[in-house]
């Protein structure tokens, strides 16, 4: 079966909240066995746009990766994102 993965780009532009996200995101990550695999690391960009942050989780499946996401848990974390970054977030199949 293909794993399911978040694939997110990230501009945070209040770094005091933004750890607020990431607390409030982790029961939904640990319910679903979310795995880090890019987590903001140095980077590159050849082409086009980009943002600050890169980051790619895995999931068992796409159906998990899009549950989590859909999850209570992630919604409330998810509002807190909204308030102190940009985000474009993407669910794929892999």
């Amino acid at each position: 079966m293909a794993k399911g993965y978040w694939v997110v780009r990230v501009s945070v532009h209040d770094s005091e909240r933004y750890p607020d996200y990431l607390a409030a995101a982790q029961p939904a990550f640990e319910k679903f066995r979310a795995n880090f695999i890019v987590g903001g690391g140095p980077f590159d960009s050849m082409e086009g746009t980009s943002r600050a942050r890169n980051v790619v989780v895995e999931f068992k499946d796409l159906a998990t990766a899009k549950a989590c996401y859909q999850s209570p848990e992630y919604q409330a974390a998810k509002a807190i994102r909204q308030t102190c970054s940009e985000a474009d977030f993407i669910i794929i199949e892999g």
